[in-house]
């Protein structure tokens, strides 16, 4: 048989599941170790004679990739082709907005759509939800406040999700599991296994797995992250702002990174509290770590 284009669906480190182009689903290997699919993926992909595995041999050109620089600096690739990102917060644990921010800025970078998921809404939250979640919406992205607990609003983040590829993501612990359960109508775990194939006995949890939703449409359902920061250069961070982007070219200087030039539109912005003092200081902040780990490449 030729090779077949196939859809990387689950990924379990160097295992794979993939859907055929017939609707199918076959486990799959890896050939050599310059190929590193993420879920999203379109492979080419051949049955290994003899054997239930199939094996990857290429990766398809990607429309765009979820990127993030791991502890040396190095770019690694979380998910690919995707159309939307959902990023979630919730009452607990305590949002870490400056996640949500990075996410956001992520998602403008690689042309995704972008929404603000706010599960729990049946815990108290702070005073200051409201206003973030305000702020999110003055500059165009929806916001959402839902519980997957209770089902309040999950009908208006299914139709976010209902055409196309998402991802949700989001810190540990805001309960995406829980909210792809209930948009799946299916409470079950979503922990997949499968043999090493070393004869030892060991699974090996799945790292990110492609689920359909009933209502239509496709999710990625990836691990919380502690921390986040997009794989990028310094004078791109301003892109992933939109509101800064924006305001920016208003600015004295084309090249003004709107930290301590003279005749910054955005910081008279923040000063005439146009622009959310919060998200400002977000900004810099991921400037100041962009730097930092983009030092970490030379």
């Amino acid at each position: 048989m030729t090779n077949a284009a196939a859809l990387v669906v689950a990924t379990y480190s160097r295992r794979m599941q993939l859907r055929l182009p017939d609707g199918g689903r076959v486990d799959a290997r890896i050939k050599g170790k310059r190929i590193k699919p993420v879920c999203g993926d379109r492979v080419e992909a051949e049955p290994i004679p003899g054997e239930v595995d199939w094996l990857i041999t290429a990766v398809c050109e990607r429309r765009n990739e979820l990127t993030r620089p791991n502890q040396r600096g190095q770019v690694e690739v979380l998910a690919a082709n995707i159309d939307r990102l959902l990023v979630m917060a919730a009452s607990t644990p305590e949002p870490e907005w400056s996640i949500v921010d990075r996410y956001l800025c992520a998602a403008e970078l690689i042309d995704a759509s972008a929404a603000v998921i706010f599960n729990k809404t049946d815990l108290p939250a702070s005073e200051s939800v409201d206003e973030v979640l305000d702020d999110y919406a003055k500059i165009g992205y929806q916001a959402v406040r839902c519980s997957a607990k209770t089902g309040r609003n999950l009908d208006a983040v299914a139709a976010l999700l209902r055409d196309g590829v998402s991802i949700i993501v989001g810190q540990s612990g805001v309960g995406k599991s829980s909210l792809i359960n209930r948009l799946l109508q299916d409470d079950r775990q979503r922990v997949a296994a499968v043999s090493d194939r070393s004869g030892e006995g060991r699974h090996t949890t799945v790292n990110s797995a492609m689920l359909q939703l009933p209502g239509g449409g496709a999710v990625i359902d990836s691990p919380g992250v502690r921390d986040y920061a997009p794989a990028l250069r310094p004078e791109e961070v301003v892109v992933g702002y939109r509101e800064i982007a924006a305001t920016g070219h208003d600015c004295r200087f084309a090249n003004c990174r709107h930290l301590r030039e003279p005749g910054c539109a955005v910081k008279a912005a923040v000063e005439n509290e146009a622009i959310s003092k919060r998200r400002y200081d977000s900004y810099r902040h991921l400037l100041a770590l962009t730097e930092k780990l983009t030092s970490k490449q030379y």
